[in-house]
């Protein structure tokens, strides 16, 4: 037996077996950020980008990428999510727009995989929605900020 739990003993790349884990109710918040100069923030503010809208395209996104997780990252176990919310704000600091996801499943493994892959798609659907008025745009700080459930209980990263 391997010391790595996505390796077996020769080496080569597998699925951990969770086939004697418990079934859990599982929650994880994912944040990130997609830093903008201010005019172009003015713009998607206004509405005025030449996409469309971005909040109701990248919300879709992200809501999308949740749920075919299983499909864009090796290894990651087929979860069925009861919830996915994604929700995205200006944020005049950054400046630019927060992305955050919030992804529920009753499973035998975490749905933390699957909340960092809504704010990723969603972060990249942003930049892909200003990129005709800004190529500056820059993607950041994608990160696991709580998860709940399962045997290793909860997590709330430290500020």
């Amino acid at each position: 037996m391997s010391r790595f739990s996505h390796v077996d003993g020769e080496g080569k790349p597998r699925m951990v077996d969770v086939s004697k884990k418990e079934v859990t109710e599982r929650e994880a918040v994912a944040e990130g950020c997609v830093f903008l100069p201010v005019e172009v923030l003015d713009s998607v503010e206004r509405g005025e980008l030449p996409k469309g809208d971005l909040a109701t395209t990248a919300r879709l996104a992200g809501i999308s990428a949740a749920k075919r997780t299983w499909d864009l990252i090796p290894l990651c176990h087929q979860i069925p999510l009861s919830l996915v919310e994604v929700d995205l704000h200006l944020d005049r600091d950054l400046p630019g727009v927060v992305v955050q996801a919030r992804v529920k499943g009753e499973a035998k493994t975490g749905v933390e995989m699957e909340a960092l892959t809504a704010v990723s798609v969603a972060c990249l659907t942003v930049y892909d929605m200003v990129k005709a008025v800004c190529r500056e745009a820059t993607i950041g700080r994608i990160c696991l900020l709580e998860k709940r459930g399962g045997k290793s209980g909860e997590y709330v990263r430290k500020a």
